[in-house]
C-alpha cells in the first residue's frame, strides 16, 4: 500500500449525496477479489451510456459526455470532491479499491459511511471529513477554476488552498500511523514479525505433538 503524507493533485466533483457503494462500483465486477483493475469501471453507471461487464474493453463503449469524469478538465484528477454520505449501502472494499485504482488518493465530504470509511484506510485512500460548508466553499471554487487544486498534508493534518488558505482536519492517530506508513492489515500484522517467530518458536518447544500432527496430515 502506497504512503500517504502530502498529497497535491487537480480536483474532480461528484456533486451529489447518498453516493452508495454500488454506483461507485456496481455489484457485477464483484466477483473479481484481485484488488487491481477496477479503475476503468469506477462509477461504472455514469461514465458509460450501456451496461459494463467484468473483463470488456471499456475504450470502446460510449461515453456519458456530461459526467465529469469523462471532461477534459478534470482527466487525471486524484481528489474527489462529495457530498454528504458517500460510500452508504453494501460493504464491499471493491470501492475503494476502484477510487484507488482510477488514481484518487482523497476523498474530501462532509460525511462517510461507516463501513467505507473504513475500508479507506486499509486500501490507502484517505477519506477526508469537512464540514458541508467548507466542503460548499471548494465546490464553488472548483467550478470556477479550470485546473482547480488542492494539497492534503497528512503529517500536519492540513487541506492547503490554491490562495494559500489552510484548514484544518483530524484523523484518528492510528488510521494516521497506517497511512503515513503505508500499512493495511498485512503490513500491520508484519511489524509484529519478530513477536510472532517468537511465539511460534515457543510454542514449538512447549507442544510439539501439535506440530508433528499438522507435519503428519501434510505429508499424507
Amino acid at each position: 500500500m502506497k504512503p500517504f503524507t502530502v498529497h497535491t493533485g487537480l480536483v474532480a466533483p461528484m456533486d451529489r449525496a447518498n453516493v452508495d457503494t454500488d454506483m461507485i462500483i456496481p455489484k457485477q465486477f464483484l466477483k473479481s477479489i484481485k484488488r487491481s483493475g477496477f479503475g476503468p469501471n469506477l462509477f461504472d453507471e455514469l461514465r458509460y451510456l450501456d451496461e459494463g461487464q467484468p473483463g470488456q474493453d471499456c475504450s470502446q463503449r460510449p461515453l456519458n459526455t456530461e459526467f465529469p469524469l469523462n471532461l477534459s478538465r478534470y482527466r487525471g484528477a486524484s481528489v474527489l470532491l462529495a457530498r454528504e454520505n458517500f460510500g452508504c449501502g453494501s460493504s464491499r472494499e471493491h470501492a475503494p479499491w476502484a477510487l484507488e485504482d482510477y488514481g484518487f488518493r482523497c476523498v474530501i465530504a462532509p460525511s462517510f459511511a461507516d463501513i467505507f470509511y473504513n475500508n479507506c484506510f486499509k486500501n490507502g485512500v484517505l477519506p477526508l471529513v469537512l464540514d458541508a460548508a467548507k466542503v460548499e466553499e471548494l465546490f464553488q471554487a472548483l467550478y470556477a477554476e479550470e485546473g482547480y487544486q488542492l494539497t492534503v498534508d497528512l503529517q500536519r493534518q492540513c487541506l492547503l488552498e490554491t490562495d494559500g488558505t489552510e484548514t484544518a482536519f483530524e484523523v484518528e492517530e492510528y488510521r494516521r500511523y497506517r497511512l503515513l506508513n503505508g500499512l493495511d492489515d498485512i503490513g500491520i500484522t508484519l511489524e509484529h514479525a519478530d513477536s510472532i517467530r517468537d511465539y511460534e518458536a515457543q510454542a514449538r518447544r512447549d507442544r510439539p505433538w501439535l506440530f508433528d500432527a499438522v507435519s503428519a496430515e501434510q505429508g499424507a
